[in-house]
């Protein structure tokens, strides 16, 4: 049966009964001749292809006769960063690992869309050459991220030691080691408890594959969050609040889809608290002149503690709310009784 290409990127087909029980990498080197077998198999490992509505990241994969499968291919990609002379605000650095306190609106890797001004590129022009190769070209030394809204702390890897040891603390999420992610969110509303967990998994979302979504069957991810402040509308009503959350796994977009599941989102996040933007007539005027000039998600990575990845030392790293979020905690006013606020 013929391929069906609904755009230059994108390949649809339906699985015939002579091909029902292969395996998925199988079946569409056959199908789709102008992709390899590993560039398939590169493309499902991605999450780019799915059945129905769901995403199959295994290659192996039996399918069934009258599956619709959808090939998501990437545009071609150029070819390894240019260094770039963007200011970078170094926390921390030494011959193994240099972390970066990040700001808002820096992209971490060159990838579609922004493919220069990234973090890679300022890093290339920083560090030259002695930036770990095991991320690849386009993502030497990258061991973690944060989304490009996200401001906060990150650490990159300089050596290929330095990048196997941070990435194995990284895949350990904390459980046996150091490693601690601290994240401060500014919601909306207020939390019924003073502090909980939200364990739910997350895969790509069936319709906008930019988006994350709770999905059944996704990859674990464990959120624990406690409210650190509360803010009052005119009505001394609570309207908003401040949590610091703590990653027990770190997924794409895990705090930002976490919170907004449990009807929290952050403030300013477009993406899935898009809803809720009508509710800035309740905040006081100071919070809604800071919140509209805001212009990203009200969130920032304030705790980092790892294992250095040579000599071992514990080490951990704080970095306070960037200006825009720290004028923005000023305008939402002061926090409810209760004490001084812990952050």
């Amino acid at each position: 049966m013929s391929v069906d290409d609904t755009d230059e990127d994108t390949h649809t087909l339906t699985v015939s009964a002579e091909e029902a029980g292969e395996r998925l990498d199988r079946m569409l080197a056959n199908r789709v001749q102008a992709l390899s077998r590993s560039r398939i198999k590169t493309l499902v490992l991605a999450g780019q292809v799915t059945i129905g509505d769901y995403a199959i990241r295994d290659p192996s994969h039996r399918v069934q006769a009258g599956n619709e499968i959808s090939i998501v291919v990437p545009p071609p990609e150029p070819a390894a960063p240019e260094p770039e002379t963007i200011p970078l605000n170094i926390v921390f650095e030494d011959d193994a690992i240099i972390v970066i306190d990040k700001p808002a609106g820096l992209v971490v890797h060159p990838a579609a869309g922004n493919w220069t001004g990234t973090l890679v590129n300022a890093l290339v022009a920083h560090c030259g050459e002695s930036l770990s190769g095991i991320g690849g070209v386009r993502r030497p030394g990258i061991v973690h991220r944060l989304d490009k809204d996200t401001s906060g702390l990150l650490v990159v890897a300089k050596t290929d030691r330095a990048h196997r040891k941070l990435a194995a603390q990284f895949a350990d999420h904390g459980r046996t080691g150091p490693l601690e992610r601290g994240y401060l969110a500014f919601i909306w509303g207020v939390p019924a408890r003073p502090k909980g967990t939200i364990d739910r998994p997350l895969d790509r979302h069936p319709q906008s594959r930019d988006k994350m979504a709770i999905r059944e069957g996704g990859r674990e991810a464990i959120t624990h969050w406690e409210v650190q402040e509360r803010y009052l509308d005119g009505a001394n009503q609570p309207v908003a609040s401040l949590l610091e959350c703590r990653l027990e796994t770190g997924r794409t977009h895990q705090i930002r889809v976490h919170l907004a599941s449990i009807g929290h989102p952050l403030l300013g996040d477009s993406v899935y608290g898009a809803g809720f933007k009508t509710k800035a007539i309740r905040l006081l005027p100071p919070g809604q002149v800071a919140l509209s000039t805001l212009d990203r998600q009200a969130l920032h990575a304030h705790i980092l503690t790892i294992a250095h990845p040579v000599t071992g030392e514990i080490m951990r790293f704080r970095a306070e709310l960037p200006a825009d979020l720290a004028a923005l905690r000023c305008a939402l006013a002061s926090p409810l009784p209760g004490g001084p606020p812990s952050t």
